[in-house]
C-alpha cells in the first residue's frame, strides 16, 4: 500500500511537525521539506518501515508494510502521545479511526497524521528525550533532567533509548545506578556533555563525574564528553595542592556493557574507567588530551573479565590503556596510541586493596604507537604484595619513535618517590611478543628489568625489527628467561 504525490500541508501542519519532532528526539529519516528528524529506529520498533527521504516536499511514497497485528484502538494510541492535544487534531492532521480489526486502507490518513502517529506511538515504548525531561543546551545544569531520564527509563519494563540531541549540555555530575528494571538502557546521544572547569566540587571530590554502577545491559552510542580539565592541569604541574579529579565514564560492578563511536576530550583524571565489570565492549572510541596531562589514562581497566577494545584513536598525557590488578581476558585490537605512555600492564604490587595482584589472558594486537614514552610495558612495584602476570601476548605492533618500544619494568617507581626498595614479588610469565618493528628513540629498545626474587619465564620473542636512527638497537636483560626465534633485532638477550 502506498500514497503517492500527497503534499506535506500547509505552514502550520510544518510548524507542528517540526514542534513533535523536536519533542521526539533524532533519526536518521529525514523528513523532506522539514529539515528536522523522525526515528527510523522507532518506526520499525511498532512494525513499519519508514522511508521518507527525498528532494521534494512531497512524500513520494510511504510503505507501510504488514503491521503484524491489529491497531486496536488509533485514539487510545494518540492518547499516549503527542497527539493528544486538541492542536494537532483541529488543524485536520489525523482524520479518521483504524479499524479495529487492522488498517485495510490508508487513503483516510495524511501523510503528516501517519508521521505523528508513528512518532506519537513510539514516543511511548520507553524512548526518552533529555529535553523533555528538562534539559537545555547551553543553560544551566541538566544533570536533574539525565537523572529524570535514567529514572524514567530504568523502570520501564522494556528496552529504553535515552536521547541527548545536538548541543552543550552542562552536567555538573551524575551517576547512574542500578539495578534497573529494563532488561537494556541505550544512551543515544548526538550532543556535547560538558563538565564544570572547576575542579572543586563535588565530582572532584568522588572521583567521578559521569558514573554507572551495578547496571546490567547499558550502551551508549555516539557522543562526546568534555571533561575540561585543563586548569586542574595546570594545578598539577605547578606543584599546588589539589584534588587528584574526576574521571570522565567510570562503570563499576555492572555487565553486559557496550560503548561504540564515544569520543572523550580533556579528562580531568582517566577518561574511562572499567571497574569489577564482566562482559564490556569499547569499539571506536576516540580519546583526546595534551600529551603534558598528567594522568589522564586512556581507558583503565581493573577487577574485570571479558573486555575488548576495538579501534580507538587515544592521544593523552599517561597511559594510552592501563590494565590494573584482578583483571582477565581482555583483547585489545587495532589501537592507535600517541602522544602517551603506551599500553600498559600495571602497575601491580603497590598495595590496592586486593591480596593478590594479577593479571592473566591479555591480547594485544594490530596497534601502533607514535612518539610515545613506552611501547608495550609492564610494570610492577618493589614490593612484598604477591601475584602473577601470565598469559600475555603482543602482536603485529608498529613503534614510531619510542622511547622504550618493549619494557618490563619490576621496579617501578615514579620520579623515585616512595619506593617500597624490595624485590618485586609479583611473577612474570609466558609472555609473546610477535611481529614488533619500527623506531626507537633511545639505544635499548628492548629492556627486560625483572625481579632478583621472582625472574621472568617463558618469555618468547619472534620476528622483531627495531632500530635506533638508522642503526642497530640495544637489548638489555636482568632476570629475564625465554627462547627467541626468527627475525630479532636488536639481537636477543634473554
Amino acid at each position: 500500500m502506498s500514497l503517492s504525490g500527497k503534499s506535506l500541508g500547509t505552514q502550520e501542519e510544518l510548524a507542528l511537525v517540526r514542534r513533535v519532532l523536536a519533542s521526539m528526539g533524532g533519526c536518521e529519516a529525514k523528513v523532506p521539506g522539514i529539515g528536522e528528524r523522525c526515528t527510523k529506529e522507532r518506526s520499525v520498533a511498532v512494525g513499519w518501515p519508514l522511508d521518507l527521504r527525498g528532494t521534494s516536499d512531497s512524500v513520494d511514497e510511504l510503505n507501510m508494510g504488514a503491521l503484524g497485528g491489529p491497531v486496536e484502538d488509533l485514539d487510545s494510541s494518540i492518547e499516549l502521545g503527542v497527539l493528544a492535544s486538541q492542536e494537532a487534531l483541529s488543524i485536520g492532521v489525523g482524520a479518521g479511526k483504524a479499524p479495529s480489526s487492522g488498517i485495510t486502507s490508508l487513503t483516510n490518513f495524511s501523510p503528516l497524521f501517519l508521521l505523528l502517529f508513528l512518532c506519537a506511538r513510539s514516543s511511548a515504548a520507553g524512548n526518552y528525550n533529555v529535553l523533555t525531561f528538562g534539559a537545555k543546551p547551553g543553560a544551566g545544569d541538566a544533570a536533574g533532567a539525565f537523572l529524570k531520564a535514567w529514572s524514567a527509563a530504568c523502570s520501564s519494563s522494556s528496552a529504553s533509548t535515552i536521547y541527548v540531541p545536538t548541543g552543550n549540555f552542562l552536567v555538573s555530575q551524575a551517576r547512574f545506578d542500578g539495578p534497573c528494571r529494563s532488561p537494556s538502557i541505550k544512551f543515544s546521544i548526538d550532543g556535547t556533555l560538558v563538565a564544570p572547569s572547576e575542579y572543586t566540587g563535588s565530582s572532584g571530590a568522588s572521583g567521578h563525574w559521569i558514573a554507572f554502577s551495578n547496571v546490567d545491559g547499558v550502551s551508549i552510542s555516539g557522543g562526546r564528553l568534555d571533561g575540561r580539565g585543563a586548569l586542574l592541569w595546570a594545578c598539577k604541574s605547578a606543584g599546588r595542592s589539589c584534588p587528584a579529579g574526576a574521571s570522565s565514564l567510570t562503570f563499576t560492578s555492572s555487565k553486559n556493557i557496550a560503548v561504540d563511536g564515544l569520543t572523550s576530550i580533556d579528562s580531568k583524571l582517566f577518561h574511562i574507567v572499567i571497574l569489577q565489570c564482566q562482559n564490556v565492549r569499547l569499539r571506536n572510541v576516540n580519546i583526546h588530551a595534551s600529551g603534558s596531562s598528567p594522568n589522564t589514562d586512556g581507558i583503565h581497566v581493573q577487577m574485570s573479565t571479558d573486555v575488548d577494545v576495538v579501534r580507538a584513536n587515544i592521544r593523552t598525557g599517561d597511559d594510552c590503556i592501563s590494565v590494573g590488578p584482578g583483571s582477565a581476558h581482555l583483547w585489545i585490537e587495532r589501537v592507535s596510541c600517541g602522544p602517551g605512555h603506551g599500553i600498559s600492564i600495571g602497575s601491580l604490587g603497590r598495595g590496592q586493596g586486593l591480596h593478590e595482584e594479577s593479571v592473566r589472558n591479555v591480547t594485544v594486537k594490530t596497534v601502533q604507537f607514535s612518539g610515545t614514552q613506552n611501547g608495550v610495558r609492564i610494570k610492577t612495584w618493589g614490593s612484598n604484595i604477591p601475584g602473577h602476570v601470565r598469559q600475555v601476548v603482543f602482536q603485529d605492533v608498529l613503534m614510531r619513535n619510542v622511547k622504550n618500544p618493549i619494557i618490563i619494568d619490576q621496579n617501578y617507581c615514579p620520579e623515585n618517590r616512595g619506593c617500597p626498595g624490595h624485590n618485586s614479588a609479583i611473577k612474570i610469565d609466558q609472555v609473546q611478543y610477535l611481529n614488533i618493528r619500527g623506531t626507537s628513540a633511545t639505544p635499548v629498545a628492548v629492556k627486560f628489568d625483572c625481579s632478583r626474587r621472582n625472574p621472568c619465564s617463558g618469555i618468547r620473542l619472534q620476528g622483531i625489527k627495531l632500530s635506533y636512527q638508522s642503526r642497530q638497537a640495544q637489548s638489555s636483560c636482568k632476570f629475564a628467561n625465554g627462547v627467541a626465534s626468527g627475525l630479532i633485532a636488536p639481537p636477543s638477550c634473554l
